[in-house]
């Protein structure tokens, strides 16, 4: 027994959701107090796709370590290959062709646009709005296709490599993405019309798992979970990388910090992408992808490296030590996934059970990134 929300003694009910629920990209379970139908406490349990990746990478070389960032975060796997790279090549002091961090910089805004499509199709999914996913998902698509041609991958790119990225952009590719990018904008402004202006999605989306800009801070969350409570912060403007400084771009900010904040923040981000992309494919210039004169088999100095970049879902960092052996002696991932995941016991007490799984589904975790 325990005090029901009126102070007299109540039943607890205790529900397991998952270990496989769908609202998550993965397999996460959440073990639900319950108080009649309002969520007394919400336990999260993870570990599920656990796979030692930091551990296994001590047995590969530095190239072969790519394919393993693939599996980390796998609806953006575009990012996890390009801060694992930039950690490596911070340590072994190595410089890169212009054209490199253009492509990187277009592929990686491309993949933002990508996971933020397949972050709002499911929350509206959660919501019942189903027609909004297909809508989410057809954007998606078209990007999946702009990297299948790049890579002929749709999934697991190994695209950004240490030194530069594998394949140079094929003919006709920057034409279909500048289609692509015009119609993306009308597609936006059409998602925006069909599912944050319809009163039954805002109804569920709200108020739900309202989060403070301090306790965003508090928790150490990032990306579009801690700009819709009012943070300022994204890595592309303030601690800017690569080839940032060149281009104009907003950092789109939340007031409310609820779901509605979060998934429309996603939004807002997609438009701010497409600018990215249009200037970056302006300004690009024909040269060298990757870095001459690199050895196959890297072998740093002795010694560590971190680095960061702004991924889809915040603050994606890389520490890597060297023994100056060509395997890393140490790999370790800051995942922003991890982090945003545990405000969801902050976040769901007084919430409905099916409002816990709007808010879980708003903080968009990949569990391939948090469990790595």
């Amino acid at each position: 027994m325990v005090d029901g929300a009126d102070g007299r003694p109540v039943e607890e009910l205790v529900v397991n959701l998952g270990p496989s629920h769908p609202s998550t990209h993965g397999v996460c379970r959440v073990i639900a107090h319950l108080d009649g139908e309002v969520v007394v406490k919400a336990e999260t349990v993870i570990g599920y796709l656990h796979r030692g990746i930091e551990k296994i990478a001590e047995n590969r070389t530095y190239r072969q370590v790519v394919p393993l960032t693939d599996r980390l975060d796998y609806v953006g796997s575009m990012y996890a290959n390009w801060a694992y790279c930039r950690a490596v090549e911070r340590l072994a002091d190595i410089r890169l062709p212009e054209r490199a961090e253009y492509l990187r910089v277009i592929v990686c805004e491309l993949q933002r646009i990508a996971s933020h499509m397949m972050a709002l199709g499911s929350s509206a999914a959660d919501t019942g709005a189903f027609t909004m996913f297909v809508y989410a998902f057809e954007e998606r698509e078209r990007i999946v296709e702009l990297f299948e041609s790049l890579c002929g991958a749709r999934l697991t790119y190994s695209y950004v490599r240490p030194g530069g990225v594998a394949f140079d952009l094929p003919d006709g590719w920057v034409e279909t993405c500048r289609a692509f990018l015009k119609a993306h904008v009308k597609g936006l402004a059409e998602m925006d019309r069909l599912f944050f202006g319809n009163v039954i999605a805002r109804g569920r989306l709200q108020g739900a798992g309202a989060l403070s800009a301090a306790d965003a801070v508090a928790f150490g969350a990032s990306g579009p979970t801690a700009r819709a409570s009012g943070v300022d912060w994204d890595l592309r403007r303030d601690d800017a990388y690569s080839v940032y400084p060149r281009f104009d771009f907003e950092v789109p900010l939340g007031a409310n910090g609820d779901a509605f904040d979060r998934a429309r923040c996603r939004l807002f981000e997609a438009y701010e992408s497409v600018r990215i992309i249009e200037q970056a494919l302006d300004q690009v210039e024909p040269g060298p992808i990757v870095t001459p004169g690199l050895p196959r088999l890297l072998a740093p100095r002795a010694g560590d490296a971190y680095d960061h970049i702004e991924s889809a879902r915040g603050s994606l960092g890389v520490y890597v030590v060297s023994d100056g052996s060509p395997r890393p002696y140490r790999l370790k991932f800051r995942s922003p996934a991890f982090c945003n995941l545990q405000l969801l016991s902050h976040l769901a007490p007084g919430h409905t059970l099916s409002d816990l799984i709007v808010i879980l589904g708003s903080l968009d975790p990949v569990f391939g990134e948090v469990d790595r």
